[in-house]
């Protein structure tokens, strides 16, 4: 691999020091997990005439509203019946919360579509609807961040994302922490990372960026930092007029494990960060590898696809 150096990025001060291992809140109310719906909703592409703030889930057999913590979610505007995928029973040696994914081979990440950002360039709060491939939802996830660390360091901010269940319970948090990019790009102190927990508090695993001049190259690693699997992003410029793909593949380098898709959504993905992710790993995949490959893919978006409107000509790729 080749050097390179990245000119300087006049930022405002480093925020304050990251730390890895929050305190999780109280766990939401205890209600009965909904019943699932054959057929679903229909699989494509996110609307964005969808409700952006956070909707209120509804049991599709019952009448009573699964709520949130209070004060820890944006109170709902429009409430929006929503069909979760059936609850899984408990498994052996899974954390709780990932037997969503021991049953699927792929999931959906769809972002909520922000007109407020559009307008104004005031970043908000990401958000997401993790859904399968009825359509069905199996997770939401809510960016956890100040206003001045979003809109002073925009793409390159830490953040924590935390993944909810049908219940509102925290069953996995996502951590980055902040890493200035005034340097040189190739030294390891520059270098993006991402910690996920599962649950809270408990390391399963990170994933770390590789310096490469012409392609985005990650590793997936378990708890201890140890290489299991890696990322390659494709070596021509991201989200201009078709889908991106970066393939999980074996350590290596032989066998292709899985990839995730930012898939193109026309003028919409070329004006906003309302993106469409698609992400596939095989059936049998330990579990915690694809909490890993999911976690893989919040960084890849705000590493490559996350800009507001004021910042996008100012922002690598």
């Amino acid at each position: 691999m080749e050097n390179q150096i990245k000119s300087p990025d006049p930022r405002p001060g480093a925020p304050p020091e990251y730390n890895s291992h929050f305190v999780p809140g109280p766990p939401g109310p205890a209600v009965p997990p909904p019943a699932g719906h054959p057929g679903g909703l229909p699989v494509g592409y996110y609307s964005p005439h969808q409700p952006t703030t956070f909707p209120l889930y509804m049991q599709t057999g019952g009448s009573h509203p699964i709520q949130y913590q209070p004060g820890k979610y944006p109170a709902p505007q429009h409430s929006a019946p929503i069909v979760w995928m059936p609850m899984p029973t408990v498994m052996p040696n899974c954390p709780p919360g990932l037997e969503y994914l021991a049953q699927l081979d792929n999931i959906h990440v769809l972002q909520h579509f922000e007109s407020l950002e559009m307008i104004t360039g005031f970043e908000t709060n990401n958000t997401y609807d993790i859904k399968n491939n009825l359509g069905q939802m199996v997770y939401f996830v809510t960016e956890d961040t100040v206003d001045y660390t979003r809109n002073a360091y925009r793409t390159l901010r830490p953040f924590v994302l935390r993944v909810t269940d049908c219940m509102g319970r925290e069953i996995m948090t996502m951590q980055r922490p902040f890493r200035c990019t005034c340097c040189c790009f190739c030294c390891p102190s520059t270098r993006q990372e991402l910690e996920v927990q599962c649950p809270p508090g408990v390391t399963i695993g990170f994933v770390a960026e590789h310096w490469n001049l012409c392609r985005a190259v990650y590793s997936i690693q378990n708890e201890k930092k140890e290489d299991m699997m890696g990322v390659l992003g494709p070596c021509s410029t991201y989200g201009c007029g078709s889908d991106s793909v970066f393939e999980v593949i074996s350590l290596d380098g032989v066998s292709s494990i899985g990839s995730i898709t930012r898939k193109w959504n026309g003028v919409l993905s070329a004006m906003s960060d309302a993106d469409h992710f698609e992400i596939h790993f095989p059936l049998d995949l330990d579990v915690t590898m694809k909490a890993m490959i999911f976690g893989a893919c919040f960084l890849i978006d705000f590493m490559y696809f996350e800009s507001s409107p004021p910042q996008r000509s100012s922002t690598h790729n």
